[in-house]
């Protein structure tokens, strides 16, 4: 059987020249309508969803800084709702840097963008996660904008000289003391609450966008922050960048607070996420760093103390003369059938009938 009688039986009608034209162009145009549409599905912006309704721990009053802690010393939060201090470096100020002119202005540097190109896969993770705890613990009910401000004053830290110069020694340092973190929530038990999911979400937007170079210039240089709720002992001595939300954000006077000092290289090098350990029980005996003749005078063992004799009672202070009619040396033999068992175990060995 030939094609065309094949589709003569199934009526199959034969195309001309126009016809396949026309199917030829039916078919491209549908194509070209799929492309269309989705460019410009691609091309329309992500709409921003609404915060999911605060439940929970979200729900309670925690802005930055809001974790309990107790008294603390001069490198701790000074009280709730403020971020802990810390010592200025040890470096000199560059000689053209005028301390009075740089006291007295108030106007505000936007910090440059963060870069984690030299750090390696791990230590972006680790950054990432050490960047979003902080975040949630520390400003989980707070709008985007103060969020994004809070991650700013942690990458603020990282490149400046007086904090450790990763992301996780600066979310954690001091949280080997309980009265030394920097941000509370690290050693007053608050990680132990697992986080929600949605806010959890927010949060690592946050912190992956800060770390991808967003920048909140409101803060400016901040490196400190403090709510409307409490008056932290530096509170006068720095100056204010930005009041975002119930947050108020601060830099340092002088030198220290512009954007020249803030020359610390981010290179990686992460540690672990999570609070530092705790110091335990002194060990028991030397450090093993200790000098030589240290080690020799811990170690030699002092003699055992001697019982003067007057401290024996008379019964038992002559036990160590010699009986008359035995040599030195000698055991005092038995009398006969003198048996030194006691007479219900004699029979203890003889079968039993």
């Amino acid at each position: 059987m030939t094609f065309d009688e094949f589709r003569h039986r199934l009526r199959i009608p034969r195309l001309t020249k126009l016809g396949v034209i026309g199917m030829v162009a039916t078919v491209c145009a549908g194509v070209s309508a799929h492309g269309a549409l989705r460019a410009i599905a691609d091309n329309q912006p992500v709409p921003e969803l609404p915060a999911p309704r605060p439940a929970g721990y979200e729900a309670e009053d925690h802005f930055p800084g809001a974790a309990y802690l107790y008294v603390a010393d001069e490198n701790a939060a000074p009280a709730t709702g403020a971020t802990g201090t810390a010592a200025l470096p040890d470096l000199p100020v560059p000689a053209e840097a005028s301390t009075t002119t740089l006291a007295a202005d108030g106007s505000i540097h936007a910090a440059p963008p963060f870069s984690i190109r030299a750090a390696s896969s791990v230590d972006r993770g680790r950054a990432l996660q050490c960047l979003t705890a902080a975040i949630y613990y520390e400003a989980a009910s707070e709008p985007d904008a103060g969020q994004r401000a809070v991650a700013q004053v942690i990458l603020n830290r990282v490149r400046h000289p007086a904090f450790p110069n990763t992301v996780c020694g600066v979310v954690y340092q001091g949280s080997e003391r309980t009265t030394g973190c920097q941000f509370s929530y690290a050693c007053d038990g608050s990680m132990a609450r697992v986080p929600a999911k949605a806010y959890w979400l927010r949060a690592m937007r946050v912190a992956a966008a800060a770390l991808a170079g967003s920048v909140e210039a409101d803060v400016g240089m901040a490196t400190h922050y403090h709510t409307y709720a409490v008056t932290p002992s530096w509170n006068r001595s720095l100056v204010m960048t930005a009041a975002i939300g119930a947050h108020f954000f601060h830099r340092w006077q002088g030198y220290w607070g512009t954007p020249g000092a803030f020359r610390q290289v981010y290179m990686g090098h992460e540690p672990v996420p999570g609070p530092h350990p705790r110091p335990t029980l002194p060990a028991i005996g030397p450090a093993p760093d200790m000098p030589l003749a240290t080690l020799a005078a811990v170690a030699k063992v002092s003699p055992a103390p001697t019982t003067t004799t007057a401290a024996i009672q008379p019964d038992y202070a002559q036990s160590g003369l010699p009986v008359a009619g035995v040599s030195k040396g000698a055991v005092p033999a038995a009398a006969p059938n003198d048996s030194q068992i006691l007479d219900r175990w004699k029979d203890s060995g003889k079968p039993l009938r």
